[in-house]
């Protein structure tokens, strides 16, 4: 067993190996970029071979083969030449076209120098066709020469074309030719930049602008909306570096001003100027700000879901073949309520493939939000929010072009000052508790004046009905996680709104495992001191029960539920609120007001 395992560590170690050196090609890396490679057990790679390519651009490899890293190259670009040439054609025989296919390849390799095919191939290079078709058809006339049998990356007599699953792993189909045209243009250009020592340190031609900068200044020129987020923005444009930082197709570093575009992805221009404004706004939008303490994958990935439905929108650009992420499910909702449905179901969207690659976040902000840069002396939220704001305003100006109303909405939000927690419970209050009101009136005669004992006045009466339903309850966390300060600062909030609003007595229900019933409390009882119970577990459904069961509790009383988040899904039938501190949240979607601490 340890011996198997063993041998199994080494084929993938070899295999790894032959994989980098077809990644790192500047010829194949835009093929690789847009291909998947499933070396899982149980794939459509026969036992006898060593890799097959489906029409939709799945390679699959053999788990447990053994051959040298060159070898693996050859493999790999041997099936990486058939997409890019496009070989998955509908022929009267597909033995022969498969052959005639790779044989075309093989010479093709074979030119190049490029690998080594495995030692039992006899790879059949000296034929005059000129092309796969030309091939084709001299073996449908005077049949298979003996020399073209017998091998195959497929296996022996076995077809490494597999017509059958047409299905495209990104969702659509994908210009495989179009590719492989980027990856010799790219092979050459490199080469020859190399050899005249025309190349940056960074990957960049000095004299020649690639298809990232040429949308970084139509940005500059022609879309004042991100213009200015463009401008104080560097762009990086390093194979190596984005190799090395596990970026696949782009990602933006918030903190240091920087968007990581990597040559390898082989992006168009107009997918270059999508990438691009799906960076800028995620440093304008101040995503990284927004996070709040949620999952940083969970949180880029909704937010990818709402800027990609805008470009779109917008009409910005070629939406890329890889790493976009799109669901019409989710089309009008904002980042937030994405992330309250995507954490319902984490299982399907552990592992999408966004920019950065698959399971990874193109979101690079390094938990360091407080920034603040030196030569504006601002914070950088409030940098981002000026630029987007400012640009808003040239483009409507402008009437450059159209812009959703979501992000309008959005934009004018961040450069709107937040409000403040206890701003925001107290119109919850208010909503709840409407402010009683005095009125003088004769049912209820006041006392007489010993001046004018004849003449009867008015009395105050108060007028905003029963002073016994002008009550709320209150379920507070008392678990061992939740903080002392968050209490106390929850609590006499909870105390001076009640005072405010004539609110006589709260119902108050500790809970930690069980539900501790303090009954109802006034808020000077609250204000002044209160004996906490509990301190252990967290279990809040008994007490939420017990308050909409308790028979001397009003039946349209609402509930404010005090909480770190770290609970089990609720079942709440009445109104409700929660509040929770800063940077928390509920594992589930809440359907009452959500209000947090600072």
């Amino acid at each position: 067993m340890r011996k198997n395992k063993q041998s199994i560590d080494i084929a993938t170690k070899l295999y790894q190996e032959g994989y980098n050196l077809i990644a790192n090609h500047p010829m194949f890396s835009p093929l690789v970029t847009h291909a998947y490679f499933n070396r899982q057990e149980g794939n459509l790679c026969p036992d006898e071979g060593y890799a097959v390519v489906t029409k939709g651009g799945i390679i699959h490899v053999h788990p447990k083969k053994r051959v040298k890293p060159e070898e693996w190259l050859y493999i790999l670009a041997h099936c990486l030449l058939h997409l890019g040439f496009e070989h998955f054609k509908d022929k009267e025989n597909p033995a022969l076209w498969n052959i005639a296919c790779d044989a075309f390849v093989s010479k093709f390799l074979y030119e190049m120098k490029l690998g080594k095919p495995p030692g039992e191939f006899r790879v059949p290079v000296d034929f005059h066709a000129r092309d796969e078709e030309s091939l084709y058809k001299m073996l449908l006339q005077k049949g298979i020469d003996p020399v073209y049998t017998g091998w195959s990356v497929g296996g022996a007599k076995q077809s490494d074309l597999i017509f059958d699953d047409d299905r495209y792993y990104w969702g659509g189909e994908i210009k495989w030719g179009d590719l492989l045209g980027r990856g010799i243009a790219q092979a050459v250009s490199s080469a020859i930049d190399v050899a005249s020592g025309h190349a940056s340190s960074l990957g960049e031609k000095k004299d020649q602008l690639t298809e990232a900068q040429k949308a970084k200044n139509w940005f500059l020129d022609s879309y004042p909306l991100l213009g200015s987020l463009a401008s104080n923005f560097t762009l990086i444009e390093d194979s190596i570096l984005c190799k090395r930082l596990e970026i696949s197709i782009a990602a933006i570093d918030v903190i240091h001003k920087e968007i990581y575009i990597n040559p390898a992805a082989g992006l168009s221009f107009e997918e270059c100027k999508f990438v691009l404004a799906h960076e800028y706004l995620h440093a304008g939008l101040c995503h990284h700000e927004r996070r709040q303490g949620r999952n940083h994958y969970f949180w880029n990935v909704a937010c990818d879901y709402v800027i990609n439905d805008w470009l779109i929108e917008m009409g910005i650009g070629e939406f890329p073949k890889v790493g976009g992420l799109l669901d019409q499910e989710l089309k009008g909702l904002n980042a937030e309520s994405i992330y309250d449905r995507i954490i319902t179901d984490m299982r399907t969207y552990r592992k999408l493939y966004t920019f950065r690659g698959l399971g990874g976040s193109d979101i690079i902000d390094e938990g360091n939000s407080t920034y603040w840069d030196p030569r504006n002396g601002i914070s950088l939220e409030d940098f981002y929010k000026s630029c987007l704001s400012q640009g808003l305003s040239f483009h409507q100006e402008q009437k450059r072009g159209y812009l959703p109303a979501g992000l309008v909405e959005e934009i004018k939000a961040l450069a709107m000052p937040p409000i403040k927690w206890d701003v925001e419970l107290a119109k919850w209050f208010d909503h709840h508790f409407q402010p009683v009101e005095k009125r003088r009136t004769y049912t209820r005669l006041s006392r007489r004046q010993s001046s004018t004992p004849d003449i009867p006045r008015p009395a105050y009466v108060d007028v905003g009905g029963d002073e016994h339903g002008r009550t709320f309850g209150v379920v507070l966390d008392t678990s061992g996680s939740m903080d002392k300060k968050l209490l106390a600062k929850a609590l006499g909030t909870i105390a001076s709104y009640s005072v405010a609003r004539d609110v006589p007595a709260v119902r108050v229900v500790f809970c930690d495992a069980t539900a501790y019933d303090a009954g109802y409390m006034t808020p000077e009882e609250i204000a002044e001191r209160v004996k906490v119970k509990g301190r252990g577990g967290t279990i809040l459904q008994p007490g939420i029960d017990l308050l909409e069961n308790a028979t001397d509790f009003p039946k349209n009383g609402p509930i404010l539920i005090i909480t770190d988040g770290e609970c089990d899904r609720l079942m709440i039938k009445r109104k409700h609120a929660f509040l929770l501190p800063k940077g928390k949240h509920l594992p589930f979607i809440p359907k009452g007001d959500l209000f947090r601490i600072d």
